[in-house]
């Protein structure tokens, strides 16, 4: 303890630079531990934003498109699949449920997605939680929208508002379904998933806005179909972009899946969210080592400069050592004294990164949720994270025996030379 209190004291008459090699650590520290909690919380949120469904369906392709355009609302699909293809799969004994999905259309840069009234009943997140709604009723009629928390938050818009989705996913559309606008009649509870980005319509709407357009191509000017004159028409989809399926047992998934593969009237491709989500993190995986090594060599750079500071300082402290000598002191409490400085501060920079690190999430966590759909937890330190520290207490023991040892050697010849 005397050695310590001797050795705070020594950093306090040394401040400025003390202070230096604090705020390196500290970064340092807030780094790694702020790298390693998106790697984990992006890993979480990823595996969370679908749950409970066993299958994915669409249109024959690469499996981790399809679970990015059906569920995370990421890219577009390559083809389309046919509504009768669509109700002859879902005839199959093993099929509990489905949901179909319609996309291709946006409202001021968020996704709308055409589907039925099963995708609020039957679609699932984080741990098989359902969807609520934090304001007003599910869609019932052809022109109703059910918002995302984020859309609400974002737009500002309450119950009875009017709004006009645009042709295309794009932020920028050129072309708006201006002639048949929908009401918006529920907003949905937040769920930290792409959920909170999209725009909620039926399968109904989504071909009423489209009924008066042929081969992809929209309607001349004042030859389009107003929005009661589409209510006339069959509204029955011809084609949607993919479809969900929850099984009676999980057990049938591979021979549900072998089924539909296989299907002969049209290409299409059945995945398992769970496998493709494993395919996806495997794809990023060098991306997540790579900012896992950045982040041990700023860590490596701190307790270098930490080294560095106290072995330039050996010279200049050479009388502070003779002193220290002349009282008393063996060789073996000079050792001490430089190790209990370096110790001292490792402790206090890992205490301010951690301070700086919980800092930054308190403020950057809404910030993140709302512009990446990321919701980072803001929790106490894992035992991975622990690790990670202990791991740094080490290396700052590793590091620090070289100028201890350097003004223990110091220590010895002073003590045995007389300077005049």
């Amino acid at each position: 303890m005397p050695m310590l209190k001797l050795a705070l004291k020594s950093l306090w008459n040394r401040r400025f630079t003390a202070m230096l090699t604090l705020i390196s650590i500290a970064l340092s520290v807030a780094l790694l531990l702020g790298v390693e909690r998106v790697r984990t919380e992006a890993r979480s949120s990823f595996a969370n934003t679908i749950s409970g469904t066993d299958l994915i369906v669409g249109a024959r392709g690469g499996p981790i498109p399809l679970l990015l355009y059906s569920v995370f609302r990421i890219g577009d699909a390559t083809n389309n699949i046919s509504w009768k293809s669509y109700l002859d799969i879902i005839k199959d004994p093993h099929v509990d449920w489905s949901i179909p999905i319609s996309l291709g259309d946006s409202h001021k840069g968020f996704r709308v997605l055409g589907t039925t009234p099963a995708y609020f009943q039957h679609y699932r997140y984080g741990h098989k939680q359902s969807l609520v709604f934090s304001q007003g009723v599910p869609f019932s009629g052809v022109y109703d929208a059910v918002l995302g928390a984020d859309v609400e938050a974002k737009l500002h818009y309450k119950l009875g508002r009017k709004i006009i989705l645009a042709h295309g996913a794009g932020g920028i559309s050129l072309f708006k379904h201006s002639n048949k606008p929908f009401t918006v009649v529920g907003v949905l509870a937040k769920t930290g998933t792409p959920v909170d980005r999209t725009v909620h319509v039926s399968l109904a709407g989504i071909e009423a806005i489209h009924i008066d357009w042929h081969n992809g191509n929209r309607p001349l000017p004042g030859m389009g179909m107003s929005a009661k004159e589409a209510l006339k028409q069959d509204l029955t989809p011809k084609t949607i972009t993919a479809f969900l399926l929850g099984l009676k047992s999980r057990i049938s998934a591979f021979t549900v899946q072998r089924h539909i593969n296989n299907y002969p009237q049209e290409p299409l491709l059945a995945i398992l969210p769970g496998v493709a989500l494993q395919q996806l993190w495997d794809m990023m995986g060098v991306a997540e080592k790579a900012l896992l090594a950045i982040s041990l060599l700023v860590v490596l750079v701190g307790l270098t400069g930490m080294t560095t500071v106290i072995l330039t300082s050996l010279n200049e402290r050479r009388r502070e050592m003779a002193i220290l000598r002349s009282v008393g002191a063996r060789p073996l409490h000079v050792f001490i004294l430089i190790m209990g400085e370096a110790i001292s501060l490792t402790l206090i920079g890992t205490v301010l990164g951690l301070i700086l690190l919980y800092a930054l999430l308190w403020v950057g966590q809404p910030i993140i949720e709302t512009q990446f759909g990321l919701f980072i937890n803001i929790d106490w330190p894992t035992n991975y994270e622990f690790t990670l520290l202990g791991i740094l207490f080490a290396a700052s023991l590793l590091v620090s025996f070289i100028p201890a040892y350097r003004a223990y050697r110091y220590s010895l010849s002073d003590g045995m030379t007389i300077r005049i």
